[in-house]
């Protein structure tokens, strides 16, 4: 597998920082990016798609997260769902075709 970081068109202190806002949640298992970041075909300006994996995942804890994410002041866009949320069966088969781990919970 290739390095994250040379394939999503983050830097690695980006990478480095967005993790440390997931590692204080031990509610996540892992985080999968996908979208045209995780395809490969993103431009500087392009959101971050991400999907939380985890137990008892709420609605609350997601706009935590969001708001953590935020006040990093990183010039991107966060779009950011709870996988086991998600309705959308296309919207799902594209996140289990594309998505590409992110973030997985060290024991």
């Amino acid at each position: 597998m290739d390095s994250l970081n040379d394939n999503i068109g983050l830097v690695p202190d980006d990478i480095i920082k967005i993790k440390t806002v997931f590692m204080g949640y031990p509610q996540l298992d892992s985080v999968l990016i996908y979208g045209s970041r995780a395809k490969g075909n993103y431009r500087p300006a392009s959101d971050i798609d991400l999907t939380l994996i985890g137990k008892d995942l709420t609605s609350s804890l997601l706009n935590e997260i969001e708001f953590k994410l935020d006040d990093l002041l990183l010039p991107y866009k966060f779009d950011i769902s709870i996988y086991d949320k998600i309705t959308d069966a296309q919207f799902l088969d594209h996140i289990n075709r594309i998505g590409k781990e992110f973030y997985r919970k060290q024991n």
